[in-house]
């Protein structure tokens, strides 16, 4: 019975039903958002950001607020993914990827006190602190069950946090313009009563080649965290699947039971060549004669400094693709800007070569989405020119 007890409260955790009461204060009821604005931190970033963030939103197609939240986060990969729905019976959607910009500790679940490991597992939110020494943070609930049944069982740790500030020693850090978007996504959701905001923190993204190999390698002689990485992976394997959180169980030793998991995609063998990337539809025309000299060149659709904004902001949201252990990347795009004023056929001159498939394609796809130009003038008659554009994307330190 004790082992079904323990089962029975991890699940009853990882279930989004309660709702949130209101609280009182003077006699009036206030919300958990209005509990929030009390706060220097999150009322300026919710004035800052709030607008934002609804028109991202709007843009993706997506329901603003987001009812239900979802973040995983990959250790070795850096990265920080938040999920969104509004029915329980919804699938989630991608919303945004944040790099996450300080790693301590190796892959592997945390189990002491001191080890500077950030944990692996999986989590909820169980703490919203606007006066954070890190701006602003949301602590996780580490040491979870199965944590205190495997760790250190006087010294497992505690106070985990995904945090600004990019500095850790255990912790999930962003930079503080993102814990600003990902604390109102959240205080949003618990306004709208998700008490259980899952956090599942993974060592690799299982999906990609490079971060599996190494996840390989480390664990070849480790059955103990090769058996741990193994049920990550099927937790994984079942929200690729079906866009819905796993249940998750604790065995009677703490180890994590995944439910209906999905049968378990084949290896790649070490030695094998990698399956060749498939070739990513591109928007290319057959161009007519270009130009080297003109009278005007080719606009971008705004005010003067328009074009130097948008490639500042697609710096820092290309931040989030860049591959583990690449901080800086300078990149030349070549690309033609075509007589209607279409940007097209799209080069990379100088990219990120090293497991930098997925950077690329990503770059190339924003790029081409970036709007209609006014084409390039000679003798007053629109020609097609060809542009070159160096972007500097750069993992800034707060």
């Amino acid at each position: 019975m004790k082992n079904l007890f323990v089962i029975i409260f991890l699940v009853s955790n990882s279930v989004v039903l309660t709702a949130q009461p209101s609280q009182q204060k003077g006699g009036n009821s206030y919300s958990f958002i209005d509990y929030q604005k009390s706060f220097p931190r999150p009322s300026e970033a919710l004035l800052r950001k709030e607008d934002t963030l609804q028109k991202q939103f709007e843009e993706k197609k997506l329901v603003w607020p987001a009812k239900y939240i979802y973040i995983r986060s990959f250790k070795y990969d850096s990265q920080l993914e938040v999920w969104v729905k509004n029915e329980i019976k919804d699938q989630f959607q991608l919303f945004k990827t944040y790099r996450v910009c300080a790693l301590a500790g190796t892959l592997g679940p945390k189990r002491m006190e001191g080890d500077y490991q950030v944990p692996e597992g999986f989590y909820y939110i169980n703490e919203f602190n606007p006066r954070s020494n890190y701006y602003l943070s949301l602590g996780i609930n580490y040491p979870n069950i199965s944590d205190r049944m495997l760790s250190d069982s006087l010294r497992p740790g505690s106070a985990i946090y995904i945090h600004g500030s990019c500095v850790t020693v255990g912790c999930i850090p962003i930079r503080d313009e993102q814990i600003d978007e990902l604390y109102i996504l959240a205080a949003h959701a618990k306004d709208q009563g998700q008490d259980f905001i899952p956090v599942h923190i993974f060592p690799v993204r299982f999906t990609k080649e490079k971060s599996v190999k190494y996840l390989e390698n480390l664990t070849k002689d480790d059955p103990i965290l090769k058996k741990f990485s193994d049920r990550m992976e099927d937790a994984f394997d079942y929200f690729e699947k079906y866009r819905q959180i796993p249940v998750v169980l604790i065995g009677d030793k703490g180890q994590y039971i995944i439910n209906d998991v999905p049968p378990r995609k084949s290896k790649m063998k070490l030695d094998e060549k990698p399956v060749q990337r498939p070739p990513r539809p591109t928007r290319t025309r057959n161009v007519g004669k270009l130009v080297d000299a003109v009278h005007q060149w080719p606009q971008y659709p705004g005010e003067k400094d328009a074009f130097m904004q948008y490639l500042e902001k697609l710096g820092k949201d290309m931040v989030a693709y860049l591959p583990v252990g690449i901080k800086k990347a300078h990149v030349q795009v070549e690309f033609v800007v075509d007589t209607d004023g279409v940007p097209v056929n799209f080069r990379i001159l100088k990219g990120v070569k090293e497991d930098g498939g997925d950077f690329n394609d990503e770059l190339l796809s924003r790029l081409e989405n970036m709007g209609t130009w006014k084409p390039a003038l000679l003798h007053d008659k629109p020609v097609a020119k060809k542009m070159v554009q160096s972007v500097t994307i750069e993992v800034r330190q707060q």
